[in-house]
């Protein structure tokens, strides 16, 4: 069997998670958790990084730092993950869909402008796959109506625009070292605030809304309950897991961007021959190899494809259900324009099998079948 996905060991996090034992402290914010800190920041150059238990906390984190009320309106592509969305109507904010790009699947920005409200607060970019969203025009619009972007970049750590990190351009952004991700710690995640005015309200929140991180700094005599906050650090044994994969980022890499090339060489003749499409990584962009995808004509061939795949135990899957037709994107949500493109990517992408260990000839394996199946 060829599974869609096999989390990855360097061979130091357990002799990591016994030293974190060892220290005495298995709370969050021990020596582990302030390496990714240090880490994260000199690595994507951002004024402060935090670890959260998962992504979904740290856009949670986002809404909270916006002051979110009732109505507030947050534009967002309908094609990624429930937590883009949830994470502002926890807070009554009414999620925008708009459609995404033909090319990355990423919110398209030409959009954003004509979907603006006077109740807009801000702008979601996701970064699709690890490639950049257009974050020149989209910071262009924000500065121009006065909103805030938050980046989620759950799929993107290691990946960069113009030579900037994800996650690091707009005014906040937000990572995922869920064990499907490229660097993993199970479940966990990380907030970067890149707008300074935002870091002590930000220590705050994550610590149950109260200034206990400065406190631990020696800033205030004591801790008390400052404003609306929750728990959202991580225990110091998601830390120690995830510091030994933050020390062999580079090498997680680029070892996936040798698997993401060879896809992308083996299915060129098929791309060639118009039955199917490849991802497309615009010249500004540099990918992190967090998934390689095929973009099959219909939802039919998609689905005697995966079901060929099956057969061979292999695991190849779509992606999401356009939240704009999801039951709760319905009733918390509004929708501008249409989803040409966000169809196209819901009913007609498929993600191949991808680990550091794939080896080629399971690569070459599994494009066999899919042609078979093309040209039969």
């Amino acid at each position: 069997m060829i599974p869609f996905n096999l989390p990855y060991l360097t061979g130091r996090e357990l002799h990591n998670i016994a030293l974190a034992h060892g220290y005495g402290q298995l709370a969050g914010d021990g020596r582990f958790t302030k390496q990714c800190h240090r880490w994260l920041e000199v690595h994507t150059k951002t004024s402060k990084v935090l670890l959260t238990h998962s992504c979904t906390a740290a856009l949670e984190m986002t809404a909270l730092l916006l002051d979110l009320q009732p109505g507030d309106e947050i534009i967002m592509p309908s094609y990624t993950f429930v937590s883009t969305a949830n994470a502002f109507v926890l807070r009554g904010a009414v999620p925008v869909f708009v459609d995404v790009r033909a090319d990355t699947f990423n919110l398209d920005e030409k959009l954003i402008e004509d979907a603006i409200t006077p109740r807009t607060k801000a702008i979601v970019p996701v970064h699709y796959a690890g490639v950049a969203c257009d974050m020149d025009s989209i910071m262009e619009i924000a500065t121009r109506h006065g909103l805030k972007v938050v980046e989620d970049a759950a799929q993107g750590i290691m990946a960069s625009y113009k030579g900037k990190s994800l996650g690091a351009i707009g005014h906040f952004g937000t990572y995922s070292f869920h064990e499907t991700k490229n660097i993993i710690s199970g479940e966990g995640g990380a907030l970067l605030v890149n707008d300074k005015a935002y870091i002590q309200q930000a220590e705050i929140i994550r610590e149950k809304g109260t200034d206990r991180s400065q406190f631990f700094r020696g800033e205030v005599d004591k801790y008390s309950w400052q404003s609306v906050g929750s728990s959202y650090l991580p225990g110091e044994l998601i830390a120690a897991f995830l510091s030994a994969q933050l020390e062999s980022a580079d090498e997680i890499t680029n070892g996936r961007l040798r698997i993401w090339d060879k896809y992308h060489e083996l299915f060129q003749p098929l791309e060639s021959e118009g039955l199917l499409r490849r991802p497309i990584v615009p010249d500004d962009c540099q990918h992190n190899a967090h998934m390689y995808y095929i973009v099959l004509p219909s939802l039919e061939i998609r689905t005697n494809v995966v079901n060929r795949l099956k057969e061979q135990d292999v695991h190849a899957v779509f992606h999401y259900v356009p939240l704009h037709d999801s039951p709760a994107g319905k009733r918390y949500g509004r929708t501008h324009g249409d989803f040409t493109n966000t169809y196209v990517a819901a009913e007609q992408l498929l993600r191949m099998p991808l680990w550091i260990g794939l080896e080629e000839s399971q690569q070459q394996h599994i494009v066999s079948i899919i042609q078979k199946e093309l040209v039969k």
